[in-house]
């Protein structure tokens, strides 16, 4: 069933998207093109998501203009896109449908049951690994994806099966839009404030996408995770139908005798008290474990067999920004991680520590929006202490304003590690010079946080195969405040 106020996805017309590189963005680009909407779309720079979009069908244009509207129907913008935005001006002035991104998203799930996926952090990697369990299945499903699923290279499928796999975003409440047949709730951390003004208001708005699923569905949340527990309990007081995980004896999907290295991840699992064996992911990091058990016990209730669920998670091959290893150059190993808030930066640094091994850990952070940074600026610092050298960049953060004294610098100047170990740098092209000059065979090196960064590592790559054909011609500075 269509939720009231939801358009099907072939009554868009012809559809522009600005803004459409992104990773939300070409996901749901991708999603009208397979389903046969005529999909038009702008960028300033050549992200790799668009070569894709071309060949399938997509108009990119390489700039902002009001042209880019002829003979548009439907124009589809993110959170990230001001009201101001001359694209956006000239939609209203022509008097054509405007859509947010996860409207448009909503559109391209009609004739789906929708499972989605929320929480304060795991929800990209959850859903691929539910997506990959299903795929192996032999159940085609469809998908979105806040990272490309590697397998498939890709971040959004339009599939012939009966479900539609998606992240359900809870920074600007678009959650609330979707009626899933299963929702899943990672856990419930502050953030986002901004917009629910505190942790109660954001646990009413997590219980609120509770209560939207479909009455013959389910819920599934985290056993192990205080804020999910109690949004838990008021679901099952609403009547909702509500399966648990975690470590915690209490869960429905217990996980027991979890070991986590550098090779991956493997734990046994008993549902309801009977055990199923063990399940094993080849990449690192216990919480990884957790989210996959989120994953697993969804399967399970959905009706598939343990040993379809175990093979499916046995050859995950990982999502890209998460752990991803962009390369190999000198015995220096560079990896790119999508985590920018201080919890799942702390759970991705211990992971690395796994994989770094007796290398030193080199951090390379871009702070996601402003109030976030202002906000938990101790929470960061401690948490990017846990490296041995950190480089921060300025905040990434479109339509903010950043006052004095707030952003890379102050951030930098909190972390707790000696001096020459931490450094502010402020233009993006000295950061490859500055790793190059700091880092050692052996070392591991991970660019974090806001989605730009994802591009740095490419950058590292050249810098450092320049370095080993140059070794003297690099040299790091030592000062925070350094520009």
């Amino acid at each position: 069933m269509i939720p009231a106020g939801v358009l099907a996805a072939e009554d868009l017309g012809r559809v522009h998207l600005i803004g459409v590189g992104g990773v939300g963005m070409s996901g749901i680009a991708r999603l009208l093109l397979t389903r046969g909407v005529p999909v038009s779309g702008s960028e300033l720079r050549e992200w790799p998501s668009l070569a894709g979009l071309r060949a399938l069908g997509g108009t990119i244009y390489m700039q902002h203009t009001e042209s880019n509207l002829d003979g548009v129907d439907t124009v589809v913008y993110s959170t990230a896109i001001p009201a101001d935005h001359l694209e956006m001006a000239e939609a209203r002035r022509r008097g054509l449908r405007i859509l947010h991104r996860s409207e448009a998203l909503a559109a391209a799930m009609t004739g789906r049951r929708t499972i989605a996926i929320a929480g304060t952090h795991g929800k990209t990697t959850t859903t691929s690994m539910l997506t990959l369990i299903l795929q192996h299945a032999g159940m085609s499903p469809s998908f979105v994806i806040g990272g490309e699923l590697s397998e498939v290279g890709s971040n959004a499928h339009h599939g012939s099966g009966e479900y539609f796999v998606a992240e359900a975003d809870e920074s600007d409440r678009t959650m609330l839009l979707y009626r899933p047949h299963v929702a899943i709730i990672t856990n419930v951390e502050a953030d986002h404030l901004n917009t629910y003004g505190d942790l109660a208001g954001l646990e009413d708005a997590f219980v609120e996408f509770g209560t939207l699923t479909d009455s013959d569905g389910f819920v599934v949340t985290c056993a192990d995770d205080p804020g999910v527990q109690a949004v838990a309990e008021r679901l099952r007081a609403a009547g909702k139908t509500v399966y648990t995980y975690g470590e915690s004896p209490d869960a429905d999907l217990r996980l027991t005798e979890v070991h986590s290295n550098a090779t991956g991840v493997r734990y046994l699992a008993t549902l309801d008290g009977e055990p199923l064996g063990e399940f094993s992911l080849p990449v690192p990091g216990r919480h990884l474990g957790l989210n996959s058990a989120a994953a697993v016990l969804t399967a399970l209730r959905l009706g598939l067999d343990p040993e379809v669920i175990a093979a499916g998670l046995a050859v995950h091959p990982g999502v890209r920004r998460r752990f991803e290893l962009k390369g190999i150059i000198g015995g220096v190993r560079v990896y790119d991680e999508y985590a920018y808030h201080p919890t799942s930066i702390t759970k991705a640094l211990e992971t690395l520590r796994e994989v770094a091994g007796d290398g030193r850990l080199l951090v390379v952070f871009q702070p996601y929006r402003v109030y976030r940074t202002r906000e938990m600026q101790a929470e960061l610092a401690e948490a990017l202490s846990l490296a041995d050298e950190v480089i921060v960049m300025e905040v990434f953060g479109p339509g903010e304003v950043r006052e004095p004294g707030e952003g890379g610098v102050a951030l930098a100047a909190t972390i707790d590690l000696p001096p020459r170990q931490k450094i502010f740098v402020a233009s993006w092209e000295d950061v490859p010079g500055e790793v190059a000059g700091r880092v050692h065979e052996g070392d591991v090196v991970v660019t974090m946080g806001a989605p730009p960064i994802s591009l740095m590592g490419e950058e590292l790559i050249e810098a450092l195969t320049e370095r080993a054909a140059n070794p003297g011609g690099y040299a790091p500075r030592h000062a925070v405040g350094a520009e």
